[in-house]
């Protein structure tokens, strides 16, 4: 067994620490976008799946992304089954990478969490808290932990060979654009269809109720984001240092396109338009922060920036009640950053993998591999995540009654309000009551 790095263990620990902070900023993020009536429920969604996809993960998670490969589709799901074997002869990942089994365990766990957090975004207002427990449970098992066994896994950490997206189709995605973003992105759409639209959308304002909520969930996504990106590399070196400078400038640039996006098209320049460009452009870099320079990372932003800024109005075109616009942002801006990949993709990037993109004289291949990774992700992910939310909503109903989302999930599903504004006399009721007071009174 290869003596492990304390340093750069040191390195996975903090980053996967600084990736976990990010469910709660996202929970923090979207909570505040939604109506008054549904804050509590939006970020309980979050909460949940990191309470859940916690324990999957360490269970039989781990194992399906990162045992042996079986035909590069999944990992065994005996190998790792409990964390069996990682205190023992597989307690490092790799000579190549040379520490602890369990500090990549936990890496990647936060990574599974965020990922089944983001597609909560997409039917705010108007889920069952147990259905979309059994929902995420269900689409991670079957989604995406065979999706990070595609793109995560590869020769040499942890798994023999690998998966198909990473060793066969060589397509690059340094931290998840695809596994994380459009595979999210994906659900987050099929679910949004499979519930349908919240009432009065379209037809009645449904405003963030607390743009403080959203700014401080931005900048803890942006914060956190440093490990997920940097992170990734496993190591506390020149590559990791290059993608953290990748990663700021593109976020910088993409807030800087939102908003002069709004300016021209809007007439103003919102701080939720910069909160939302801020999250563009770290979902853009996530594939492309260790194959493009610096300055084709801030193209990246600037494309991402944009092209996501008026993506977020298909919803409306398209009859499509996507509430937090997790498609706009997370399908839409992972799509880009996978394909500029393909055209970006540069000797002078913080790590080279050998294949350039078209601007950079490397023709059209790489794009090609890139198009063919997001092409399947989505597909598979949007298909997947449609018939399991189906057959929840056929069963045990996902969609909330049409009393319960006017009234407010909050108060409905949990028995909470997010704000006491003051307390009501008359026929037993007061603010500090319970529930059952309330609905008896």
């Amino acid at each position: 067994m290869p003596e492990i790095d304390t340093g750069n263990t040191a390195w996975v620990l903090v980053c996967a620490a600084l990736v976990l902070l990010m469910t709660p900023g996202l929970a923090l993020f979207y909570g505040g976008m939604v109506r008054g009536k549904s804050v509590l429920n939006m970020m309980m969604m979050s909460f949940g799946a990191l309470g859940l996809i916690s324990v999957l993960w360490v269970l039989f998670g781990f194992s399906l992304a990162f045992g042996d490969s079986i035909g590069g589709v999944v990992g065994n799901p005996f190998d790792f089954w409990g964390m069996k074997d990682l205190m023992g002869p597989r307690a490092v990942v790799s000579e190549a990478y040379p520490i602890p089994s369990l500090s990549f365990v936990a890496f990647q766990a936060v990574f599974a969490i965020i990922t089944v957090a983001l597609i909560s975004g997409a039917i705010a207002d108007r889920a069952r808290f147990g259905a979309w427990l059994v929902f995420a449970g269900v689409w991670a098992t079957i989604v995406y932990f065979p999706v990070a066994h595609w793109v995560f896994a590869f020769d040499g950490v942890m798994s023999d060979t690998g998966g198909w997206i990473a060793n066969d189709l060589k397509a690059i995605d340094f931290a998840g654009g695809t596994a994380v973003h459009i595979n999210a992105g994906a659900a987050g759409l099929a679910l949004a269809i499979v519930l349908g639209k919240r009432i009065g959308f379209a037809k009645e304002p449904m405003r963030p109720h607390n743009l403080t909520l959203v700014m401080i969930g931005a900048g803890l996504l942006w914060f956190g984001w440093f490990g997920f990106n940097a992170g990734s590399e496993l190591a506390a070196d020149l590559t990791a240092a290059g993608v953290w400078v990748n990663t700021m400038v593109a976020t910088g640039a993409a807030m800087l396109a939102w908003l002069a996006t709004e300016k021209i098209r809007d007439g103003h320049a919102t701080s939720l338009g910069a909160a939302s460009g801020v999250v563009a452009g770290l979902v853009a870099i996530t594939p492309a922060c260790s194959s493009v320079s610096a300055v084709g990372a801030i193209i990246v932003g600037l494309v991402a920036g944009a092209v996501c800024a008026l993506a977020v109005g298909l919803k409306y075109k398209l009859g499509f009640d996507d509430s937090l616009d997790v498609v706009g942002v997370h399908l839409v801006g992972g799509w880009v950053g996978t394909l500029m990949v393909g055209l970006l993709a540069t000797a002078a990037a913080p790590f080279n993998y050998g294949n350039l993109g078209l601007f950079y004289g490397g023709g059209f291949s790489q794009l090609g591999r890139q198009f063919v990774a997001a092409a399947v992700v989505t597909v598979f992910s949007f298909v997947a995540a449609y018939i399991i939310g189906t057959i929840i909503n056929k069963t045990m109903g996902f969609r909330c009654s049409e009393e319960e989302e006017i009234t407010g999930v909050d108060l409905t599903t949990h028995a909470e309000s997010a704000y006491e504004l003051g307390s009501f006399t008359g026929a037993g009721y007061t603010s500090g009551a319970s529930r059952k007071e309330r609905v008896d009174a």
